[in-house]
């Protein structure tokens, strides 16, 4: 492969012999399954993970510089999850996510300009330049942030399903969050609810294994998260997120029983980071040792839809190397676009504090 993109395996398989519904992960780079999609669908599933991580690293990149401040939590290593839930949920869905956001946004169609400008704190950012990197909003694509709090968009996932169970639409809503929020107590109060009101909602624990720099083994007495939908009355399953292909599958049937049965699902993603937590934390050499990145990272998701296509003989290394150019070139339009807009004038201070609603 032509691309810096460097491959992810699975999350460790210790304590998951419980698991109400185990998903065993291929063993190194091997390609997956293609799931039914067409060549074309491939690409442009190839075209939006691509984008995400070459997009990332321009952000480490500003970060470095400064040009970004605050935290910035990049989402490396976990782009198959963005993407196949994207390419599979509707353009009226709704999507909410914690601070770890910016490649859920590309994913969802949000502008790559508008996103970076957000990171740079301009006024061209589509969140006025004043939400930064944990705060990405967008109303044309039901992107509903960017949090900040563990946990804490949970219940709000829970009321946008009652919303839409309200008002009696045929939406859905996509909640993700890391596996440490499943200790957080609003978890457990939203899933209770989403089961017990029949809501239309996607909760989606994407597992790195790392809640900052703890491990899931010094943090979570049952490891095996997903049995937690067991006590809600509510369908779990476990899937191995660096396989694009089985998040959509996982995806579809989740999406079909919000709209049919209008049930909410808990589906862990078991998925690997390739950066630190955030920007101030090490990538290895701390709290997981550089071993254990190079291993996770064999089964990069970029890597395994790369080598699927390519032994289908849809994709020679120079349409990989096309499609990663233009990537990169999003990219650097990206950066230049936020480098060159304003930052937000004084008077914005006091905007965006309250809203009218029709609700």
């Amino acid at each position: 492969m032509s691309t810096e993109a460097k491959p992810v395996p699975a999350p460790s398989q210790k304590r998951r012999e419980k698991s109400s519904a185990p998903a065993q992960a291929p063993e190194g780079n091997q390609a997956p399954p293609m799931g039914g999609t067409t060549p074309e669908e491939r690409r442009e599933l190839l075209k939006s993970m691509l984008l995400q991580r070459r997009f990332e690293e321009r952000c480490a990149e500003a970060y470095a510089l400064g040009k970004i401040g605050g935290f910035c939590h990049l989402y490396i290593g976990q782009e198959a999850i963005s993407t196949g839930t994207m390419s599979i949920i509707r353009p009226d869905d709704y999507v909410i996510t914690a601070y770890r956001d910016h490649g859920q946004a590309l994913a969802r169609g949000i502008s790559p300009r508008s996103i970076m400008a957000e990171l740079f704190g301009r006024d061209t950012g589509c969140s006025g330049g004043k939400g930064g990197s944990m705060h990405i909003f967008d109303k044309e694509t039901n992107f509903l942030g960017g949090h900040g709090i563990v946990g804490g968009h949970v219940p709000v996932a829970a009321g946008v399903g009652f919303a839409i169970k309200y008002r009696r639409g045929n939406q859905l809503c996509v909640c993700f969050f890391g596996e440490a929020a499943v200790n957080i107590g609003a978890f457990h109060e939203a899933l209770n609810m989403a089961s017990l009101w029949d809501l239309p909602v996607i909760f989606i624990i994407e597992n790195n294994r790392y809640g900052m720099g703890t491990s899931i083994s010094r943090s979570t007495a049952n490891e095996d998260v997903v049995v937690r939908a067991q006590g809600y009355r509510m369908i779990g399953e476990s899937i191995d997120g660096q396989d694009v292909f089985a998040v959509r599958d996982a995806i579809s049937r989740a999406a079909e029983r919000a709209r049919k049965e209008k049930r909410p699902t808990l589906l862990e993603m078991r998925t690997y980071r390739f950066m630190g937590h955030s920007m101030s934390d090490a990538v290895s050499g701390t709290y997981r040792t550089k071993d254990e990145l190079e291993e996770n990272m064999k089964r990069d998701p970029i890597l395994l839809l790369h080598n699927a296509m390519h032994e289908a003989g849809e994709l020679t290394e120079g349409d990989l190397r096309k499609i990663d150019d233009e990537a990169k070139a999003i990219a650097q339009d990206s950066w230049d676009f936020a480098d060159a807009s304003p930052e937000p004038p004084l008077e914005k201070l006091y905007t965006d504090v309250l809203t009218d609603t029709t609700s």
